[in-house]
């Protein structure tokens, strides 16, 4: 039986179909993350083979590069979630997008702010420590601080 399932493999690829493998080089998304989109709903569970494979289409792979884009700019799934529903949505508005957008643009400041604020800390710490042969560290000080 496998013959036959490379032979099912073969005739869906002729129709314009990807396997998962070729839908995650195609796409930018994992095999791993394809099949965690498709557990979670963020994407309709694949089309299968008679031999259970999955398959995918050029919509889907284009699904997949808009999910796989929105995760590299640090967009959520609850946020992708939406997006996607606005972006298959050709009737809306862009200005629920450009809110979501924004409101991203708002977080990862924020986010900037505290990885600096960390960065400074650490700074300082490294640059009080001798980093010698010496027990005394202000490093680990600081860490053991529970009042902090």
């Amino acid at each position: 039986m496998p013959g036959n399932e490379t032979t099912e493999l073969s005739r869906a690829r002729r129709r314009g179909f990807f396997n998962i493998g070729e839908a995650a080089a195609a796409s930018g998304v994992s095999a791993r993350m394809i099949r965690h989109y498709e557990r979670i709903g963020l994407i309709p569970p694949a089309n299968r083979t008679f031999g259970n494979y999955r398959i995918y289409s050029d919509n889907d792979v284009h699904t997949l590069r808009f999910i796989g884009r929105a995760r590299k700019l640090g967009f959520s799934v609850e946020q992708i979630e939406l997006l996607l529903s606005l972006w298959q949505d050709r009737n809306r508005s862009s200005a629920e997008a450009k809110r979501l957008a924004l409101e991203h643009v708002a977080e990862l400041e924020a986010k900037i702010r505290e990885l600096q604020g960390m960065r400074d800390a650490l700074k300082t710490l490294a640059d009080r420590c001798h980093g010698d042969d010496r027990p005394d560290c202000p490093i680990l000080e600081d860490l053991a601080d529970a009042s902090r």
